[in-house]
């Protein structure tokens, strides 16, 4: 839209000002937040180095989450009529997203199976979440195929903060299919 433009040239969203600030990109957003409003609400980022590198660590590695699950194979399916997706193809790209899935599933296993990064919700989880429901949005049975994964989901998508920014036509409108059968 000519809104989202006039924050972001690139027209994508998140785009987010503040005052005259003006930043987008949800990791950006997010540790400027952190920044200007330290100490009110919830922290992001640990105070320990250690806690703080796996927070870190953990936040930029989600883009994997993205890239191998909804940007390959989701994106294939949506580029591609059914009619002309090649198996091989397709299994292929079904491999890297399990096999990414399962990286983040051990994951939680180290973390004693509470969250990304930790004992508290950081920054790890806001980058982490997102990816996880729009997996669950498009259908993948996350609770079936990796239960901590399905645990940490429902346990994030009832805080208030998930609550206040889900998407309101998801509130309102059935998940779709295309991933139900990955």
């Amino acid at each position: 839209s000519e809104e989202v433009t006039k924050i972001n040239p690139r027209g994508q969203v998140p785009a987010f000002k503040h005052g005259n600030v003006i930043v987008n990109e949800s990791l950006a957003i997010c540790l400027y937040l952190e920044q200007t409003f330290k100490g009110q609400g919830t922290a992001l980022l640990p105070d320990k180095p250690a806690e703080l590198a796996l927070a870190l660590q953990r936040a930029v590695e989600a883009q994997n989450i993205r890239e191998k699950a909804l940007g390959t194979l989701l994106m294939y399916y949506y580029s591609t009529k059914p009619e002309d997706r090649d198996e091989t193809v397709v299994e292929e790209k079904k491999k890297g997203f399990h096999e990414e899935l399962k990286r983040w599933e051990e994951y939680l296993k180290d973390q004693d199976g509470s969250y990304m990064a930790g004992k508290a919700f950081s920054l790890a989880d806001a980058a982490v979440f997102p990816f996880l429901a729009s997996l669950v949005r498009f259908g993948f049975r996350l609770h079936d195929k990796y239960k901590r994964l399905g645990n940490y989901y429902d346990m994030l998508k009832d805080r208030p903060s998930v609550q206040a920014a889900w998407p309101p036509h998801w509130k309102d409108t059935p998940n779709q299919e295309m991933l139900k059968d990955v």
